[in-house]
């Protein structure tokens, strides 16, 4: 589904983190009242400041002791000692398997490079006087890669052939855009995130980029999705869930939910209006508060002030843990601006990039 302001980003739905509520307020907003409301309650709007419950596992911060495996999309380099004009590069197929020389295909995927060249050694012997001796190199990685995309110098997919840190993918992709010498930042720390297998991680970016905290350097994983978001967009509000056109809205002075919501075309039929939620602070340490739009709407009660970076979600259903609400928000969230980032990246043809320092198993 398209979603209107400009082509930039199209969907946009949230990001993960369970949590506990502990109860306390954090900035609580007072709405002022308008014309158009007759005898409105007089309420303030709670938020529940909320701490994630997964925590960085010490395992994720170790190198992970497994060798790199051979999958489709890898490009391989085969020579038979001794035999210079043996030399040729094999594409590990879709189906797993390589093709050289008189063999009709052999099997790699999920082979190392040293597992690799002993099969090829034995097939090939199958058909030689003398058993060779193969020499089999790494040239390009295309089955294990890593996204790092946003307001980094080098946006673009990689290649994740041996083990990384976030700090060193970071610093692969050129680091986060900035002026030299400045202070001043293109990122919005606080509101990027790393991603794995369609689930947020509990990564704080303004204390591993800027206080130098090593304890949120973890190894990366394949297919990892890191995106530091630009701090152009720190001030927008996303209205995402149940409405027409889930969209972002341009913060300005006093804009309202009301007016949010119906920028985004309003709610849809079957729209739970009774617990639109606004998700409010950094993806680390969010706070959350649901509101009666219904009421609101009636002129029972004050319409709320959003602030710059506000997410606002319409619910098709009531939630039953505030937590597991704002977890399910925040994992949309952040999912689908990885889908569309990442589909952005594909199209501008940001493809794996080949490995500089090839390695071999001998």
């Amino acid at each position: 589904m398209n979603l209107p302001r400009s082509a930039s980003l199209c969907l946009l739905v949230p990001l993960f983190f369970g949590c506990h509520t502990d109860g306390r307020r954090v900035g609580p907003s007072v709405s002022p009242l308008t014309a158009s409301q007759s005898n409105p309650r007089d309420e303030r709007v709670l938020f529940n400041a909320v701490n994630p419950t997964t925590q960085i596992r010490r395992e994720w911060l170790a190198p992970p002791t497994n060798f790199f495996t051979l999958g489709p999309g890898d490009t391989i380099e085969i020579e038979l000692l001794g035999q210079p004009a043996s030399l040729s590069s094999a594409l590990v197929g879709p189906d797993g398997q390589i093709y050289y020389g008189l063999l009709n295909g052999t099997f790699v995927w999920g082979l190392s490079l040293t597992e690799a060249r002993d099969l090829l050694e034995n097939n090939l012997a199958k058909y030689l006087r003398i058993k060779p001796e193969v020499s089999v190199t790494l040239r390009g990685i295309g089955s294990r890669k890593m996204w790092i995309l946003g307001s980094v110098q080098k946006p673009g997919v990689y290649p994740l052939g041996m083990p990384m840190t976030l700090l060193e993918a970071i610093s692969v992709a050129g680091g986060p855009l900035g002026t030299p010498g400045s202070s001043e930042d293109f990122a919005d720390l606080e509101n990027s995130f790393l991603i794995r297998e369609g689930q947020l991680m509990p990564i704080d970016f303004l204390r591993l980029l800027r206080q130098g905290d090593l304890s949120q350097n973890i190894y990366l994983q394949p297919d990892d999705f890191v995106y530091l978001r630009s701090a152009v967009s720190r001030g927008d509000i996303y209205v995402l869930g149940a409405v027409a056109q889930p969209n972002i809205v341009e913060y300005r002075p006093h804009v309202s939910l009301l007016s949010a919501i119906s920028a985004a075309g309003g709610p849809v039929e079957y729209a739970y209006l009774s617990h639109v939620a606004i998700i409010r602070g950094s993806l680390a340490h969010p706070a959350i508060a649901t509101v009666e739009y219904n009421q609101i709407v009636k002129g029972k009660a004050l319409d709320v002030t959003l602030q710059p970076g506000d997410i606002v979600y319409v619910p098709f259903s009531p939630y039953r843990k505030l937590e597991q609400f704002l977890n399910e928000i925040l994992n949309q969230f952040a999912t689908t601006i990885a889908v569309n980032e990442g589909r952005n990246a594909v199209v501008k043809g940001a493809g794996p990039i080949t490995p500089s320092i090839p390695f071999s198993p001998r």
